[in-house]
């Protein structure tokens, strides 16, 4: 009990101290946040509120360390614990909720906040997450006034991701801002020229990026590994650059290797997971369902990607990648499972057409065409603007399905590609499957319109109208042909169109079309040529090389014939002894075929008997010998016959029984 005793006094003494000045513990405060060492930070702050309570620095302090080390959700309750302080902490919450992905209650609370330079960055990363790139860039533009550092580098992203990418060239030079002053600029400035199809010149700026960015780190003393993950975004970016030049193994190496490592950041992994499981396609979709299994939450039984990749990337990328799961799942024929990620689809990315594609795709791998067709027109309808990738979707479910009169209607309603000539054609072709006749020659008729008042310099007007004067012959419409090859001979004169018009012409006035064959060159070689006694003939016989010979004599004509090359004569060789004077008799025409193949061959007879042979081999000596004793009784001849193959048979009856005789086997050569 003496311990007790003394431990008491000490207990009451240690409660009895006063608390540090609040000077001090602002001292300490600072300084933990000077060390980076928050969490101690969040200790002293709430030391200092004990003290004073609602201490606006104290909070203020309090809510920017649990930010700093990642505790949003403490953050955000301490912020609302202080709602009675004087304090204003909006743009903190602002901050807090889009750290959560709370885009749109942290663009509320931001907008209660007056207008600064911080407010406007801060809105900026909201709306880019939003994927409202274009208010985005606007934001920046105002903020290019106030002159912050590195600011174009998330500028020229905005432009980029909002499909602006040919701007991009433009604000670098306003702002007199080379690509390559920093390896996050080269980085971004590379992406806008892979939008724009310029991919070496991407590759040449990708590998400069590189070069600055390592030398940039290691100035600053970064260690390997992490200059390894600062510039994991530029190998990716230079593997898919690879994979658009067409370079399939480099960009495989590039992905695998990123994977491999493990070095990158867990967005820029998602990145690379998700290219090669698009570059590898159907090809071994079990690995490839593999790796996007990494990317999923580790808790979540279905397709969920990881919370933290959910924050990380854009809406874009999260839709590459749950569209290629889909697919992936579709070659498996996991159908419930990708069933189960499209129903979820249309809540994610409302704003998106994929959701509606893959369950179209869906649908027809579980042979619904019908139902897949009614969904995308469905959705066409209330997208309108959004309705050209879908109205070519359900143009080809429709097609494949044999529904051309719905493929040819879905074609119809995409206004900006009515004349091209593929659509016209495509269309054409479904309307004549779909016996619409009239509706195909209205489709020729409108190309032709269009392409008549076309002013633009890579007119097709010659080729829609030659294949719309085919299509009219075709369904024996030749007045309309006609019409449609004078047209083009008055247009251009060329020899297809002469001649269509002849050939068509011909079927409807002869007169006409010997005028119009008049316009013909004439054929090199035909002046002697008697057309009269040529139509007498039952016709002219193909033979091969006529052409080539006739061609080769027209243009013999007119030049001096050289003499031919006399080819020697050699003296025939005969056999030794042989007279040609006294050849004899003529050698027999058949010595060279088999005997069996010659006139005089006669086969020999054979044994009618031995194919009456059943049952055991037993039974057929009983067969015999009682037919060699009937026969006995009822003919002499016979018998004497019977008599001597018995005699044979009991010689070698057993080895006869068992080996057939070797003449049943063999053909006969003589």
């Amino acid at each position: 009990m003496a311990p007790k005793s003394k431990d008491k006094p000490k207990a009451a003494s240690s409660a009895s101290q006063p608390p540090p000045p609040i000077e001090d513990l602002f001292t300490t405060l600072n300084r933990h946040i000077q060390n980076s060492a928050f969490e101690d930070a969040v200790k002293v702050a709430d030391q200092i509120l004990s003290i004073a309570p609602g201490d606006e620095d104290a909070l203020r302090c309090k809510v920017v360390a649990l930010v700093k080390a990642d505790s949003i959700e403490d953050a955000l309750s301490t912020i609302q614990s202080s709602q009675r302080s004087p304090a204003d902490f909006s743009f903190l919450k602002a901050y807090c909720l889009y750290r959560q992905n709370k885009l749109d209650e942290a663009l509320e609370s931001l907008k209660r906040q007056e207008r600064s330079n911080e407010t406007m960055l801060l809105e900026s990363q909201i709306l880019y997450r939003l994927g409202k790139m274009d208010a985005c860039v606007d934001v920046y533009q105002k903020l290019h006034k106030s002159k912050i550092d590195n600011l174009e580098i998330n500028s020229v992203a905005s432009l980029v991701m909002g499909a602006r990418a040919s701007e991009v060239q433009g604000m670098l030079d306003s702002l007199r801002v080379k690509a390559t002053s920093t390896f996050e600029l080269a980085y971004n400035t590379s992406c806008a020229l892979i939008e724009m199809n310029k991919y070496t010149d991407a590759e040449q700026l990708l590998l400069s990026a590189r070069r600055i960015g390592q030398e940039t780190l290691m100035e600053d003393n970064y260690p390997d590994d992490e200059i390894e993950n600062e510039l994991s975004p530029i190998a990716i970016q230079l593997a898919y650059v690879q994979q658009l030049l067409g370079n399939k193994q480099d960009a495989i190496e590039g992905y695998t290797n990123i994977i491999k490592r493990d070095l990158a950041d867990e967005s820029s992994v998602a990145v690379a997971v998700n290219n090669l499981a698009s570059l590898k396609g159907p090809k071994d979709v079990s690995d490839s369902l593999k790796k996007l299994d990494r990317l999923k939450e580790k808790e979540a039984q279905g397709f969920q990607l990881a919370h933290g990749l959910d924050l990380k990337l854009s809406a874009k990328q999260k839709e590459a990648i749950y569209t290629n799961r889909v697919l992936l799942l579709l070659h498996a024929n996991k159908l419930d499972q990708a069933r189960e990620i499209v129903s979820g689809l249309p809540d994610m990315f409302p704003d998106s057409i994929m959701p509606a594609l893959l369950q179209a795709a869906l649908l027809v791998r579980e042979n619904k065409a019908g139902k897949a067709e009614e969904i995308l027109a469905q959705f066409a309808d209330r997208f309108p603007e959004k309705s050209k990738v879908v109205y070519l979707a359900r143009a080809q479910v429709a097609a494949a399905a044999g529904h051309p009169h719905i493929a040819a209607d879905s074609l119809a309603k995409i206004s900006d590609i009515q004349h091209m000539p593929a659509t016209v054609a495509t269309l054409v072709s479904l309307k004549e499957r779909a016996g619409d006749i009239d509706g195909a020659a209205a489709v020729l008729d409108s190309a032709i319109k269009w392409w008549s008042n076309a002013m633009t310099e890579d007119n097709k007007l010659n080729i829609i109208m030659q294949e719309a004067a085919s299509f009219k012959i075709r369904h024996g419409r030749e007045e309309d042909a006609a019409r449609l090859y004078e047209e083009l001979v008055k247009s251009q004169g060329s020899l297809e169109s002469i001649v269509g018009l002849v050939t068509t012409v011909a079927r409807m006035d002869v007169n006409k079309a010997e005028l119009y064959e008049k316009q013909l060159k004439p054929l090199p070689g035909l002046k002697g040529i008697d057309v009269d006694s040529l139509e007498k003939t039952s016709g002219a016989k193909h033979v091969e090389g006529s052409i080539s010979v006739g061609v080769a004599e027209t243009q013999e004509e007119g030049k001096n014939k050289t003499k031919a090359k006399k080819k020697r004569k050699r003296k025939p060789r005969y056999p030794k002894g042989f007279d040609p004077a006294n050849p004899g008799p003529p050698p027999d025409p058949e010595r060279w075929l088999p005997k069996r193949e010659r006139s005089s061959f006669r086969p020999k007879r054979k044994d009618k008997r031995a194919a009456q042979v059943r049952g055991s081999q037993g039974a057929v000596i009983r067969e015999k010998q009682e037919s060699g004793t009937s026969s006995n009784n009822s003919n002499p001849k016979s018998n004497q016959a019977g008599s001597s193959k018995g005699a044979g048979s009991s010689k070698g009856g057993a080895s006869e029984s068992t080996k057939p005789p070797s003449k049943s086997r063999k053909k006969s050569r003589n």
